[in-house]
């Protein structure tokens, strides 16, 4: 078996934190939470890592993240770009946001040659997760056979607004529905989504799984995005040519319906954080100092 692949989504310029999340620090060392990634990633057995940026961030990430983590990863650079669609598809006119998760994997396609993770280059997992995803990838499963580490709602929301997550339904181990809510707001130990702008909210319970855009996939996913994307963009740019997503859940979720793959849960009981608004940081940095200091987490990471 081919040795897995971290590929790192990291190509928004993160609108509503206000700058370039991916690379702002979140500890006195100058590290940003890709860092704490790419050094559990490492500890967990991953050499092969591939980031999913844009040319327009390009010089900056590489000279911040890239040529750093050379020494450790063998790297490559996946563009996920606006025109990178199947022939005889435009951009359409004023569209400037991407096409989503799903499309930015797919960029992956005949650059990523083996079995994959995806992660969230501004989402902080956790040291398990990345041990989770690569026993995963590096053990036996059918070629058909991905697999999901679930969170549990409860910590993965903020107290600073709104996120969207994939609430999942699983049984006997395996997920069998994940549905993209892309406004959830905390209520308590509990949340809750809306659908129509706030008119009206549904209750989740605060032990629902979730995924956190944390997955492992046989290499056979990138040719399942590739071939779908044009039925997609069929079936979306009519109705929402300037914001609609191709989102990675949903793909995974059709092919869970159709019995054309079947998703292991990795449960994870760790905390997730993240940077979606800029009133998270304090949060982070403070959670990232007590891990450094219960000895989780060293002064040097992969610098």
């Amino acid at each position: 078996m081919k040795e897995p692949t971290l590929v790192i989504l990291a190509a928004g310029i993160g609108s509503r934190f206000g700058g370039l999340k991916q690379i702002t620090p979140v500890d006195n060392f100058g590290h940003s939470i890709i860092d704490f990634s790419l050094f559990d990633a490492y500890r967990a057995g991953f050499r092969k890592a591939a980031f999913i940026i844009k040319h327009e961030i390009e010089a900056d990430f590489k000279e911040k993240i890239g040529h750093r983590i050379e020494k450790y990863f063998d790297v490559s650079y996946i563009y996920q770009q606006l025109d990178v669609l199947p022939d005889g598809y435009s951009v359409p006119e004023g569209r400037a946001k991407p096409w989503g998760t799903g499309h930015a994997v797919m960029c992956a396609r005949g650059v990523v040659d083996g079995p994959f993770a995806v992660i969230n280059a501004d989402d902080f997992y956790g040291p398990a997760a990345y041990s989770a995803l690569y026993d995963f990838l590096a053990g036996e499963h059918r070629d058909n056979e991905h697999a999901m580490v679930a969170y549990l709602l409860k910590n993965t929301v903020t107290e600073n607004g709104s996120v969207a997550r994939g609430v999942c339904t699983g049984k006997d181990g395996y997920l069998t529905d994940v549905v993209e809510r892309t406004r959830i707001e905390k209520r308590g130990s509990n949340a809750a989504f809306t659908e129509d702008d706030g008119k009206t909210w549904t209750e989740l319970d605060g032990e629902t799984p979730v995924s956190m855009n944390c997955w492992a996939f046989s290499n056979s996913l990138l040719d399942e995005l590739y071939n779908r994307f044009p039925g997609w963009l069929d079936a979306n740019l009519g109705v929402n040519p300037l914001k609609c997503e191709y989102f990675l859940p949903f793909v995974v979720n059709d092919l869970i319906k159709e019995k054309l793959a079947d998703v292991k849960m990795l449960n994870c009981t760790e905390t997730w954080y993240g940077m979606t608004y800029k009133e998270d940081m304090d949060t982070v940095v403070t959670a990232i100092q007590e891990m450094r200091n219960n000895g989780i987490y060293p002064e040097k990471l992969l610098d």
